[in-house]
């Protein structure tokens, strides 16, 4: 049906508004609570928004000429207190699900233009190079001119990149690239199929030599090992006092400013009690090296990447250990002698270590999540097991897009 005017009544967990109409729900893009919109309905639940007839309180204006198209942000038409209160009831919501009412503090709220990191897309076409994010829900190039959510050092090597693709791509050919951005300068990921030959090395080293970049990777799919072309320099990130040799595409946090937020919550959360700790998913330091600078800290991956960057750093009161903590999580008499735990698993959560954890008697416990979802049901499995939630602290670092990142704090007793 095309004409139909509706009112936004809430926003979805993609940051879809959702309008209660006669015929059911239907789920609008780009919308805000309050708006009042004429929309054309594609399917049973979901329409496109056709005009803004009245703007909702809540609405602001984009700022991003991409915005819409790309499918990078999907929130820029909101402000930004209404963003960090959705998010907020968003980890609220997750922890009703599973019968938990939790006090939760309001959302800390890194600022935009601080995203150290980012993949792009390439495409060669027949006279120029796509270069950017995928359209929302297609495969599509949006070829970016701007992006207000990069930091500006890493936006400005895109148009450098477009000229080192013109020679490594033919005609049709896709690769993808992984920036980062390090304390010794950008690393450059390139993942395409095809093996590199002797122009294609020549053309990246002259790519690092012109754009000053620390080192430039090749791998022929995500799942392949990198093989380094140009390293000018080692990229290097600080994780406390420390020092840590990031692996070609390590995982990092996506901005400095928002490990800072989750490294104090962390740290201070553990500041009234005594070591040792261990750090569980410790990936490459982001906590353990910051909490060795006070206590001794066991630290354990089941990427042997991120154990080698993390071994790398030689912090003496620091030992780190590769173990699948998904298939062989620390059972409780190997989790006893610690004074507390951090946990920092991926989009899954850590079920089977929290179980583990709940038969234990590690005093407290920092669960730092990027999925509200999965921490609402490890924090019934804690909970089960004697401990108390005391904090959770949502965090945004992904700004005007729906992720949301959160610090629980678990005291046994």
């Amino acid at each position: 049906m095309s004409g139909q005017v509706v009112t936004i009544d809430s926003l979805g967990g993609q940051g879809d508004g959702i309008a209660e109409t006669p015929s059911g729900r239907l789920h609008i893009a780009f919308t805000a609570p309050g708006d009042r919109v004429t929309v054309s309905v594609k399917t049973r639940d979901r329409a496109e928004i056709a005009e803004l007839l009245d703007p909702g309180p809540d609405r602001a204006a984009p700022a991003c000429a991409h915005f819409g198209r790309c499918g990078g942000c999907a929130l820029q038409h909101l402000s930004q207190p209404f963003i960090a209160a959705w998010k907020r009831d968003r980890v609220v919501t997750a922890l009703g699900r599973v019968g938990l009412a939790v006090a939760v503090e309001d959302t800390l709220s890194v600022p935009t233009g601080t995203r150290r990191r980012a993949t792009l897309a390439a495409k060669r076409l027949r006279k120029s190079i796509l270069l950017g994010f995928a359209e929302r829900a297609s495969h599509q190039l949006v070829d970016l001119t701007e992006c207000p959510v990069m930091l500006p050092e890493l936006f400005a090597i895109v148009a450098p990149l477009r000229g080192a693709l013109a020679k490594l791509l033919e005609v049709g050919e896709t690769a993808d690239l992984a920036l980062t951005t390090t304390d010794s300068g950008i690393d450059l990921v390139l993942v395409r199929q095809r093996a590199l030959g002797l122009a294609d090395r020549e053309a990246l080293a002259a790519l690092g030599e012109r754009c000053d970049l620390a080192r430039i990777s090749w791998r022929p799919s995500l799942t392949k090992p990198a093989e380094p072309v140009s390293v000018r320099r080692t990229p290097l990130i600080r994780m406390g006092v420390r020092l840590v040799p990031l692996p070609p595409g390590g995982f990092l946090q996506p901005s400095a400013d928002g490990e800072a937020v989750l490294v104090r919550l962390v740290t201070d959360s553990l500041a009234d009690l005594t070591g040792p700790f261990v750090d569980l998913f410790c990936g490459a330091g982001t906590f353990a090296l910051p909490l060795a600078a006070r206590v001794t800290v066991a630290a354990y991956d089941g990427d042997s990447a991120a154990i080698a960057a993390l071994s790398g750093a030689r912090d003496p009161s620091l030992k780190a250990m590769r173990r699948d903590l998904f298939r062989e999580p620390l059972a409780p008499f190997e989790l006893n002698g610690f004074g507390a735990a951090i946990l920092d698993p991926p989009r899954a959560g850590a079920e089977t270590q929290s179980n583990a954890l709940a038969s234990s008697g590690v005093p407290k416990i920092a669960y730092v999540s990027c999925n509200p979802v999965s921490f609402a049901r490890d924090t019934a499995i804690l909970l089960r097991g004697g401990y108390t939630l005391e904090q959770v602290t949502p965090v945004d670092q992904f700004p005007w897009s729906p992720h949301v990142e959160l610090v629980g704090i678990f005291r046994r007793g």
